[in-house]
């Protein structure tokens, strides 16, 4: 239990009906009560029950606001201490306001995350359930808070937690071979192969699911490549259904790149307008292509748009080529105007392409361009199983799993069953700052100072 108390106004910045300061600590309702006056005669505050009263300001003297005050005690708090939520209007000089008159009466200012942290800490929820709490804030998509809600609820935490209790039973099974030999019940090599290949493809899993995870937190970056005035950054601005870019019949408008977040069902992207592919003459042009070149490579997909109206050339060419590898979906633009450029002129250059014709200027097949984006760059969703949203999480399955791969190599190697077991006990420290058991400062100050104040 901490002995100060934090205050902190929980809801968004802004005007609103409604807003929300909360306090956490073990003096929460006697700072409260500092300034807080109930309209009936009741000289205590009932526990989980909202009580009318008003807000009163000890310096002026005066009463200012209408509120209902809420205490719970702990320990069956989100914190584990005791809390008190005052709702009032939304105004945020009155919002600020009761922080300050909480503060003068002995609270501190809430830090970003604390709350949460102090329920972190106090054993309320384990960094899992604290990182999916951040996620739920911050959802960009129904299916991502439905996960964040299953994760927040420890369903990740149980599958994690299950994992180690297998490794913590094949550990003490190579153990009692290794004390007691003698028993008549021995473990086999062949128990071991088989409990290893199962934890490594089970993981192996998870790891795979954060491709599909970052789709709904980060987003997948889609680049927008192609030859100069192919409509690019028409077929940009469709995309975001604004005109984020401008848009010329002079070929070489774009110069930089620009990026917005677009949700396409339930997945986010990051599109990418760069600048056209092609020789330039201008410094600045010069610079934009060297940046486009570079965003096309870092990019998980491209969108390559192609002019149908003019007939396939040397740099269209030599750009299907260059990306030949690359994941992409072909765009071939322009369809509105008389078709130069087929899908099959496309397939014989490079078959098996995925192609899309539209016109980015008519919108013509825009919703099919999306269906068709999100099928080709959306990994295959198997909602049944977990899915990994967060690189640090991946990073230590990734270690995990390498250990226990080790720890196979060995088997296989006919190697002792002291070095196995000391094998599979170095994935331990990976598993327990997976699940928040070995706090370290970098990682609660990374994860906590992501949260808004109030939370």
């Amino acid at each position: 239990m901490f002995e100060d108390t934090i205050i902190a106004i929980s809801t968004p910045p802004g005007y609103g009906g409604l807003g929300v300061v909360r306090l956490s600590g073990q003096d929460a309702l006697r700072i409260a009560q500092s300034f807080f006056r109930p309209r009936s005669s009741q000289k205590t505050i009932p526990p989980r029950r909202p009580v009318l009263g008003k807000i009163y300001h000890p310096q002026e003297k005066c009463f200012f606001e209408e509120a209902l005050l809420t205490y719970f005690p702990a320990p069956k708090t989100y914190t584990r201490e005791d809390v008190v939520e005052i709702s009032c209007h939304g105004s945020p000089l009155l919002l600020e306001e009761i922080v300050r008159l909480g503060i003068v009466a002995g609270a501190r200012l809430a830090r970003p995350g604390e709350f949460t942290l102090r329920a972190y800490l106090n054993g309320r929820l384990d960094i899992l359930q604290a990182e999916a709490v951040l996620d739920l804030i911050k959802a960009s998509s129904l299916q991502q808070a439905r996960i964040s809600f299953q994760q927040l609820e420890g369903s990740l935490s149980k599958t994690f937690r299950a994992v180690r209790q297998e490794l913590i039973e094949l550990i003490s099974l190579l153990e009692t071979n290794i004390e007691f030999p003698e028993e008549e019940v021995k473990i086999t090599p062949t128990h071991i192969e088989k409990v290893l290949v199962s934890l490594i493809n089970h993981l192996q899993s998870l790891i795979q699911s954060y491709a599909l995870g970052k789709t709904f937190t980060e987003g997948l970056r889609l680049a927008i490549i192609g030859r100069a005035n192919v409509g690019k950054s028409t077929l940009f601005n469709a995309l975001c259904g604004e005109e984020r870019a401008i848009v010329t019949h002079l070929p070489g408008t774009t110069r930089d790149y620009l990026e917005e977040r677009i949700l396409i069902k339930n997945s986010v992207f990051r599109v990418v307008d760069t600048a056209g592919l092609s020789n330039a003459s201008h410094p600045a042009e010069k610079e934009g292509i060297k940046r486009s070149q570079e965003r096309a490579q870092k990019a998980e997909g491209l969108l390559l748009v192609i002019d149908s109206s003019e007939k396939l050339t040397e740099e269209d060419r030599r750009l299907l080529h260059l990306f030949r590898e690359k994941p992409k979906l072909i765009i071939l633009n322009k369809i509105d105007r008389p078709v130069k450029t087929s899908p099959q002129d496309i397939q014989e250059e490079i078959p098996d392409s995925e192609i899309v014709s539209i016109s980015a200027l008519q919108g013509t097949n825009l919703t099919q361009l999306k269906e068709r984006i999100h099928e080709i760059f959306v990994p295959q969703q198997d909602f049944g199983q977990e899915v990994i949203l967060h690189q640090r999480q991946k990073v230590l399955l990734e270690q995990i799993k390498e250990g226990l791969e080790r720890t196979r190599l060995l088997l296989k190697e006919n190697q002792s069953e002291e070095l196995l077991a000391e094998e599979i006990r170095q994935v331990f420290p990976a598993i327990n700052e997976l699940l928040g058991e070995v706090r370290t400062e970098e990682i609660l100050e990374n994860i906590f100072n992501q949260f808004c104040i109030g939370k």
